[in-house]
């Protein structure tokens, strides 16, 4: 890469079961005031917007459109919009700052899971002649992941109930989580997942500016440089997979030059605890990288916002000094179909 690209500001709503009283634009413009305010960038300062959304979440077609409100689509700006997490918005506005045709960019995504049935909606993920006509939900799927990762001698419930305890334990520092502190382990939700290992139902957004070159450097003490961005997907089919590894997450990595030296830090989009067991091994995650600070996906997962959070969560630590190397990952789909990691690093200090 000619041109070095940074997340240069994070911003994200506080995380909520329900958010009734609020549209989607008015949940997502607190965001994106006090995102462009950690810049002193206005609207019409930044060179391209991207946006990750479902409609399927929203119930309505095109319904992007309409948080182009809370942007400011007047004059004319260079906006796109994918159908996915926001981090995989963050990609296509990385790369429009690699040409050259922009120095900033407005990345944001928002979802309200709350009003429907959250596990039948994700269903419309899957195969659409084998596999959804079967409604398997995401639960049940999550949970067919999890006991071939028992079964394999790669975890069991114990460990599983560990890893929800220390995530929801670190988000008690976190003042965005919808859940934090002790969280009961619970009754098998689809055994042998309890509710402890599952995420929270909930409505929420996020938004990063990046900046290129010398400019981030103007809009940031410390910018989050972004030393290598990949994403890659698995089969569609599930019984073309090995659910207890995720070669697409480990190639991801390996492009993106995770690898090369060793990160400090992870935020890993792992909504269910399983996921962290699949993650850590594909990704050569020791005992000595903090995993999930901010207390992840477990703690508060915005279908939609969830990844790009796990990537401004790292970044934020590389502003304020807390890290200096990281790993942000976010995935799309059932058991980790899709994955993206990123690799962020802070300037010498």
């Amino acid at each position: 890469m000619t041109r070095q690209i940074a997340v240069v500001a994070f911003a994200q709503s506080d995380h909520r079961r329900t958010t009734d009283e609020l549209s989607e634009v008015e949940m997502l413009m607190p965001v994106l005031h006090e995102v462009l305010a950690r810049t002193g960038l206005r609207t019409s300062d930044i060179g391209f917007t991207c946006s990750g959304s479902s409609d399927y979440l929203a119930g309505r077609a095109f319904s992007f459109t309409m948080t182009l409100d809370g942007v400011g689509a007047w004059p004319p700006i260079s906006e796109s919009h994918v159908e996915m997490d926001g981090a995989f918005a963050l990609y296509e506005a990385w790369s429009k700052l690699l040409t050259g045709d922009a120095d900033t960019a407005l990345v944001y995504a928002y979802g309200k899971s709350s009003p429907g049935s959250l596990r039948d909606v994700l269903t419309r993920q899957l195969d659409p002649y084998y596999l959804a006509p079967l409604w398997p939900d995401s639960v049940a799927l999550a949970a067919l992941q999890a006991q071939a990762l028992i079964d394999a001698g790669d975890t069991d419930e114990s460990a599983l109930a560990a890893i929800g305890a220390r995530s929801r334990a670190a988000a008690t520092a976190n003042p965005h989580a919808q859940l934090r502190g002790p969280v009961p382990r619970g009754d098998h939700l689809v055994r042998p997942l309890r509710t402890g290992d599952c995420p929270p139902i909930g409505d929420g957004a996020a938004a990063v500016i990046l900046a290129a070159g010398d400019r981030a450097r103007q809009l940031c003490a410390r910018p989050a440089w972004i030393r290598g961005l990949d994403h890659r997907i698995e089969p569609h089919s599930l019984g073309a997979r090995d659910l207890t590894d995720s070669p697409s997450a480990r190639l991801a990595a390996e492009r993106a030059g995770a690898f090369e030296r060793p990160v400090d830090t992870a935020e890993l989009h792992a909504p269910f605890s399983s996921q962290e067991v699949v993650l850590r091994k594909a990704l050569r995650l020791g005992e000595e990288v903090v995993v999930n600070p901010s207390g992840g996906a477990l703690a508060a997962n915005p279908v939609m916002a969830a990844g790009l959070i796990r990537i401004g969560e790292a970044a934020a630590r590389i502003h304020r000094g807390a890290c200096d190397r990281a790993l942000a990952h976010a995935t799309s789909g059932p058991c980790l179909q899709q994955n993206l990691v990123a690799v962020l690093e802070g300037d010498p200090r």
